[in-house]
């Protein structure tokens, strides 16, 4: 029977597809925003991290709340300002939320958190699962601190989910129009040695799966939302080329030259993160794109 979802985070690139994709099933939907009045498709409640508050009705509207708030990593380079920003979005929107239920009455039956790969770090070749250890740089450290913060919703005995969503593809925003960009323009070249793993997930499949988990109780905890085929860096840019029709023309991007360009944020790129989909997989849930090809050409073949 859908019920009635609260989104943190619903104007971002994952939080608009998913209201799509929740309206269409039956859902009612509404966003926790700063600025309500901005016009949107959507019932929208007032909430504003900085000064602790949102409105009270927000809370008793919900049977779901879904976590998606948090700054883009990949918007600008890491000021000290900025890391501060990314980390305190994600935590103190959490505690809030947190806070609030603690205090208000609500019949919220689960609450469903995002949370990055990025918390593995740099794993090489090594396949990591959920189990694996976490990294200690700096978005290792953004995400144990985000999972920690979704972890306190355990106490108020709302059933938790959280997803560490891999490198989500999308044609509207995010990475993949930053890594078709210098291949339509004839610019195209693997980055670093080309060899590190990327983990991926077609914007739809990272949207079912939020979905999938509000519908199935068996959810419960952490999951990789990554497709179960990664590919290297070098893989995925000759095959977004080839369907694209374009030609790679230049050697690999030295890393050196993407230090200078990304600064410390070189990390997200240069990392290497071959991450399993086994324990999503065990629940049943199928994914719609399997293989990297299925996913880009569903963006980029003329349909």
């Amino acid at each position: 029977m859908p019920g009635k979802i609260l989104i943190t985070g619903g104007s971002g690139l994952i939080g608009m597809r998913l209201s799509e994709m929740l309206i269409d099933l039956g859902y009612e939907v509404a966003h926790l925003s700063r600025n309500p009045s901005k016009v949107s498709n959507y019932k929208t409640f007032k909430w504003d991290v900085d000064k602790g508050y949102i409105d009270d009705n927000a809370i008793s509207y919900a049977d779901y709340l879904i976590n998606l708030a948090g700054a883009s990593v990949a918007d600008e380079k890491w000021s000290e300002e900025r890391k501060k920003e990314i980390l305190n979005s994600r935590v103190d929107s959490i505690n809030l939320l947190h806070k609030c239920l603690s205090n208000t009455q609500h019949h919220i039956k689960g609450f469903l958190s995002a949370s990055a790969i990025g918390i593995y770090g740099d794993s090489g070749n090594r396949l990591v699962s959920e189990e694996s250890t976490f990294a200690d740089d700096f978005l290792a450290e953004v995400c144990k601190a985000w999972e920690a913060a979704a972890w306190q919703m355990r106490d108020l005995n709302l059933r938790t989910v959280i997803f560490r969503l891999g490198i989500v593809l999308s044609k509207k925003g995010g990475a993949l129009p930053q890594i078709a960009k210098p291949i339509k323009m004839m610019a195209g070249a693997p980055l670093g040695t080309g060899k590190q793993y990327m983990s991926w997930v077609h914007i739809d499949d990272a949207c079912r799966l939020f979905i999938k988990a509000i519908e199935d109780t068996q959810f419960e905890g952490v999951y990789n939302a990554v497709a179960p085929h990664p590919v290297t860096n070098e893989e995925f840019t000759k095959e977004l080329a080839e369907i694209m029709h374009k030609p790679l023309v230049l050697p690999k991007v030295p890393a050196f030259a993407i230090n200078l360009m990304m600064g410390e944020m070189s990390e997200v790129v240069l990392a290497s993160q071959r991450v399993s989909a086994n324990k999503v997989m065990q629940t049943g849930f199928t994914f719609e794109y399997n293989y990297l090809e299925e996913a880009l050409e569903s963006f980029y073949s003329p349909s």
